[in-house]
């Protein structure tokens, strides 16, 4: 498939993968943060199975041993007893059915409804004052609460957590909660303090052999180091976590590692050392057959390729993003990709070929619905075909505005 229109069969309503700025292409700053959803800069806890609390030492705690088998059912979950003697192995029951149903909503994303259901399971382990329970469960309420944006928050169960984890001796708690927090005042500025938690993160983990949590301490580290805009020590941390995340076979957050690398070379005007590393996370992603981190990584060695002169590379890692972004029918995302390229093609000299791609902005804009995107598009067209001296296509082009405009 070729960058010429087709016509998509997009929803009016379709939220794009893509992410959207009004700053000029050579400018653009690459885009990090948990919230991308084409890959995250950040390594937390693992939100599998393997997060959960055996079962069976919850219960042995409490009541003996009793199986919990049955499948999550989240309306018998809220139904949570409100009385610890009417029946305790139920609490525990629909504790771990809570933490499972709050483990599936934070994988998706779902983080509002990830902590309602966290904070009731809560509820359960503390009636039946089961401490392990409560670390882990108010660990994945700092990571929710922090991926939900509400940092503040996050600190106070983090360091909730981090009580309960030292008394216990619940390292792993202990190291991924102190990541949160770091990564939690980062994102409030006070890099000061962000550095002291990712420390004592690293610290705790390398203490124990824990390679996982040394991993996402020195990963977190260069993005501090990053935010502090010392790119040297960001460099120098990110390398180290890149060599854990190969030596444990962790492609999601060798991937990560690897655009935390090409951005800091980015941001430091080294754009072939960005490119080498964007390369390499391309090759990964493929081979993951990830298309949501391929179209992030493409977007990032087109914004480089052009800035370092090389319009012919930017359209050809474009026109492979588009390609990704019609198969996923991400109409918003198409039109962003389609904007880029008409840029590329300008910078070469290449109108007509600009004027090809603003034509298939316009049909995305009618797709869409979008009357201002589709005024915008006019506009570019306007000024393309006047430079062409073809002044009658922009009298029509000029005709059909007014049309729009009148909607």
């Amino acid at each position: 498939m070729d960058d010429r229109c087709t016509h998509p069969v997009y929803s009016s309503t379709v939220t794009s993968t893509e992410n959207p700025s009004s700053t000029p292409l050579d400018q653009q700053i690459l885009i990090e943060g948990g919230g991308d959803q084409y890959g995250g800069d950040e390594y937390g806890a693992s939100l599998t199975r393997d997060t959960l609390l055996p079962a069976s030492v919850l219960l042995a705690s409490v009541v003996g041993h009793h199986s919990i088998d049955a499948p999550c059912d989240p309306s018998q979950a809220s139904q949570i007893p409100t009385l610890l003697h009417e029946n305790p192995v139920q609490v525990l029951q629909d504790g771990q059915r809570l933490l499972q149903l709050g483990l599936t909503h934070l994988q998706n994303q779902c983080y509002s409804e990830a902590l309602a259901a966290l904070d009731r399971a809560l509820s359960c382990y503390t009636l039946v004052d089961v401490r392990d329970g409560q670390a882990k469960v108010l660990s994945l309420i700092s990571l929710a609460t922090y991926n939900n944006g509400d940092y503040q928050n996050s600190i106070i169960s983090g360091q909730r957590t981090l009580v309960l984890a030292n008394e216990l001796d619940q390292h792993t708690i202990a190291i991924e909660v102190l990541g949160t927090i770091g990564n939690a005042y980062r994102h409030l500025g006070d890099t000061d303090r962000a550095s002291h938690f990712q420390h004592e993160s690293l610290a705790l983990a390398q203490r124990i052999g824990n390679h996982r949590g040394s991993m996402a301490a020195l990963n977190n580290l260069g993005l501090v180091f990053k935010a502090m805009q010392d790119y040297a020590q960001a460099i120098f941390y990110e390398k180290q976590a890149l060599v854990l995340a190969r030596s444990l076979h962790d492609q999601s957050v060798e991937a990560q590692v690897l655009k935390n690398l090409g951005n800091a070379y980015y941001a430091i005007g080294e754009s072939e050392m960005a490119i080498a590393y964007y390369k390499e996370r391309l090759v990964l992603v493929r081979s993951m057959e990830n298309p949501r981190l391929e179209i992030q990584v493409l977007k990032h060695l087109s914004i480089v390729s052009y800035s370092i002169g090389k319009p012919t590379e930017a359209i050809d890692y474009t026109r492979d993003r588009l390609n990704l972004l019609r198969a996923l029918k991400d109409g918003v995302g198409e039109e962003q990709a389609l904007r880029s390229m008409a840029i590329f093609h300008e910078s070469l000299g290449q109108s007509y070929e600009a004027v090809e791609v603003h034509q298939c902005r316009l049909i995305v804009a009618r797709v869409l619905g979008n009357a201002s995107l589709f005024l915008e598009v006019q506009a570019d067209l306007k000024r393309l075909f006047c430079n062409l001296g073809a002044f009658d296509l922009a009298n029509l082009v000029s005709q059909e505005s007014l049309i729009w405009g009148e909607r």
